[in-house]
């Protein structure tokens, strides 16, 4: 799939692949994933994700260990997506996949799984460092799949701080661009391959939602300042003053008020007049 990616938005990139016969078969928390037309291979459209940089570097260290994936394309997309090309993963057995959780947390598996928790503890410890909002490993049987050859394969193992990430994104998304020039050692989206620009771009984007900003959990709403809505000031019209069955309109007399209309049909006194007719003068 020679193609410059890096052009293409992740929106552009799903639909090309979508329109090369790619068939949309699953989506997460960060990301959506099509098969291949002939069904061995997956794609991975993500359009922000801070944590899938860490697995892939995770892979490249490791390569050919057959707990991990066969990566075969990395791209970054415009405006700070990605996409991963890699080997087409099924669901593993759920017995077999809490075995592989178990003998990772009890260290007690081969040499193979070993050496993938040995590289991804460095990996971590390096991200750890210098990502913002970083949460780090994720071992759970929802990330463990079946490869074609029946064996059991780790996949985006590494984790944001999603409630945190989240939060500031709703309060003031400018300091994920901010925090990573006042640190001068975090980056929201590091890994190598990133182009330049990358990040501001990301940050750019996030910064739409700043009209969502919510004040923090420990302080409370400011007061509105200025008039309420839908008092005349706010709303631009005259606001009227009703007293009794009167009703007055700002800055007219008392004596000048006048009654509603009278509820009823419209008169048809005079005659309807088509449309594009000329006016009758008036005789005399």
């Amino acid at each position: 799939m020679d193609r410059s990616w890096q052009s293409r938005s992740y929106r552009e990139a799903l639909t090309e692949l979508v329109s090369l016969g790619w068939v949309p078969c699953g989506v997460g928390d960060w990301a959506i994933a099509l098969r291949s037309p002939d069904g061995s291979h997956a794609a991975r459209v993500c359009p922000f994700d801070p944590a899938y940089p860490a697995f892939l570097e995770l892979c490249r260290r490791c390569g050919g260990n057959r707990y991990l994936p066969r990566v075969n394309l990395e791209a970054a997309l415009s405006g700070g997506g990605s996409l991963t090309i890699l080997e087409f993963l099924a669901s593993a057995p759920d017995a077999a996949a809490a075995e592989l959780v178990r003998q990772w947390s009890k260290d007690q598996g081969d040499a193979e799984l070993d050496a993938v928790k040995t590289t991804a503890l460095a990996v971590e410890k390096e991200y750890r460092a210098r990502v913002s909002w970083w949460d780090g490993i994720d071992i759970n049987p929802g990330n463990i799949r079946l490869s074609a050859d029946h064996g059991l394969v780790l996949v985006d193992i590494f984790c944001m701080d999603r409630a945190a990430l989240y939060g500031q994104v709703l309060e003031d998304a400018a300091v994920g661009y901010r925090r990573p020039r006042a640190t001068a050692t975090r980056d929201p989206l590091p890994g190598p391959g990133d182009q330049p620009g990358r990040t501001a771009r990301a940050a750019g984007s996030l910064g739409k939602a700043r009209k969502l900003r919510l004040p923090p959990p420990d302080r409370a709403p400011a007061p509105r300042s200025g008039p309420r809505p839908g008092s005349g000031s706010y709303s631009g019209r005259p606001r009227r003053q009703v007293t009794g069955d009167r009703q007055l309109l700002p800055g007219r007399p008392a004596g000048e008020a006048h009654k509603p209309p009278r509820a009823g049909p419209p008169r048809r006194d005079a005659p309807i007049r088509p449309r594009g007719a000329p006016r009758r003068k008036a005789s005399g």
